[in-house]
């Protein structure tokens, strides 16, 4: 269904307001001082709600391909871009007192987000390649500085060159395999593309750029063996950072993988299932087992996003609509389970001090048994401990791949999570059987204790009804 030149910008009416707002903020921000910067994080916020609200009044079951089929507005763009706004606008409110605490709370953090946000949107609703870069970069040329904006830490500058080489060589294979594609099929249309495959006699230069276009996107997801910049960014940044890296554009690269391969390469379907089950088993190997011998927690909860990785390509490469709503699925959840772990320490994080080690939770029942027990939520739900949220994303993508006759698969992924079960359930214990090595309370704005409840609380709600939001996954991915 191609719509007219006033529906094409109507239908793009949230990335216009995304990007009018920053651009306006940026501005906004060179004339205030220090103490009115505070006018820049609620611009910022005000404008995260305002385009939730666009995007929902957008909300229908009907896709419509835009701006010369470039861009497409359908379902599953419409519910990933809410949840990026949504993990955004969490992300800036857990970081708001962080950043005050550390002389970093400036503009450039939230213009940064805020394009990094636009970013996402393109990519989410890219139905060619050429979009689909171009939000790539956008995105990841914002990461890259936000990596590197407490420019007083050596540590945070290694980690942005490390991520800016290693992600300069991941574009370049994607770009390489784009060019591929396109040179056998002579479009850039993911649609086109995808019609083309099936008359290309020579599948050779096709092979090649499938492997290219997979390892670009196994870096944006963490996936091993292209993980190598993940543990040390992610121990690297200030923890503000960290978080925004850890969940929204995770939203944003889950929607590139289904861009690229299920609305582009679906005809070779036969192909990359054996690529991705080969990334699935590693990064669950090596997330899960690495994690365990940390002692760093933004560096185990690293490892720990690369297993869940490994768990969210598993309803991928199923190949089935089944799979691809348990996949989106997972991506959900896990972003809110990443929320609130980051959260949690930059809530007991204070001026001068980092709580980012495992040693830093020893006692926390004595401290503040309140946040203990929120934290334990979060760790049984990461383990998959039912009833938690955890456990219904695990169980979702491991019927998925039972369904296509790959048991032994689900058998592999069953037995790593027994693994992963140990490090999550060391925090458990730290929290409630080890003596306190830090003695002094924790304290807290009231708005981030309300906010760190919720999240945390959604663990368990989602997880004690998680019928809705499945059912929205299997809608939208099905329409």
């Amino acid at each position: 269904m191609t719509a007219t030149l006033l529906n094409n910008i109507h239908l793009a009416i949230p990335e216009i307001f995304i990007l009018s707002m920053a651009s306006i903020i940026l501005v906004v921000d060179l004339f205030l001082t220090d103490k009115n910067r505070h006018i820049t994080y609620l611009l910022s916020q005000l404008t995260l709600v305002v385009a939730f609200f666009l995007t929902l009044n957008l909300f229908s079951g009907d896709t419509f391909y835009i701006f010369s089929q470039t861009f497409v507005a359908d379902p599953m763009s419409s519910v990933l871009k809410l949840g990026v706004y949504i993990a955004t606008f969490v992300t800036f409110l857990y970081s708001k007192d962080y950043l005050k605490e550390r002389n970093i709370f400036c503009g450039e953090y939230f213009v940064l987000g805020l394009f990094g946000v636009l970013g996402m949107m393109i990519m989410i609703s890219a139905s060619s390649f050429l979009t689909l870069y171009l939000g790539l970069e956008l995105l990841s040329l914002c990461l890259y500085a936000m990596v590197a904006l407490q420019r007083d830490s050596s540590i945070a500058s290694e980690s942005a060159m490390k991520y800016f080489v290693l992600g300069a060589i991941a574009s370049g294979m994607l770009l390489y395999g784009m060019s591929m594609l396109y040179g056998v099929t002579g479009s850039l249309d993911l649609q086109v593309i995808s019609q083309q495959l099936s008359s290309v006699t020579d599948k050779t230069i096709l092979a090649f750029g499938l492997v290219f276009v997979i390892v670009g996107v196994a870096f944006k997801l963490g996936a091993v063996p292209f993980h190598m910049w993940l543990p040390d960014v992610y121990q690297g940044a200030p923890t503000a950072v960290t978080l925004f890296i850890a969940t929204a554009p995770k939203i944003a690269a889950f929607a590139m993988l289904m861009r690229l391969l299920v609305g582009g390469l679906l005809e070779m379907h036969a192909q990359w299932q054996g690529i991705l089950i080969i990334l699935a088993v590693s990064s669950m190997a090596i997330g899960n087992i690495v994690a365990i011998a940390q002692t760093n927690l933004k560096r185990m909860l690293a490892y720990s996003a690369i297993s869940h990785v490994g768990f969210l390509l598993l309803g991928v490469l199923s190949g089935t609509e089944e799979g691809f709503a348990a996949s989106m699925f997972y991506i959900i959840t896990y972003v809110l389970m990443s929320l609130a772990s980051f959260g949690m320490i930059i809530i007991m994080s204070r001026k001068g001090f980092e709580a980012d080690k495992l040693d830093d939770f020893k006692g926390l029942n004595e401290r503040n048994p309140w946040f203990a027990f929120m934290m334990m939520f979060i760790m049984f739900s990461m383990a998959g401990v039912p009833p938690f949220v955890g456990f219904w994303a695990k169980l979702s993508v491991l019927k998925a791949v039972v369904s296509v006759d790959l048991l032994w698969l689900a058998a592999v992924a069953v037995v790593f999570s027994i693994i992963g079960a140990f490090y999550y359930l060391r925090i458990i214990k730290l929290m409630y059987f080890d003596k306190a090595v830090e003695t002094q309370p924790i304290e807290c704005a009231t708005d981030l204790r309300w906010v760190f409840t919720l999240n945390a609380g959604l663990i368990l709600f989602i997880g004690l009804m998680p019928d809705s939001l499945l059912a929205l996954c299997k809608q939208v991915v099905m329409s």
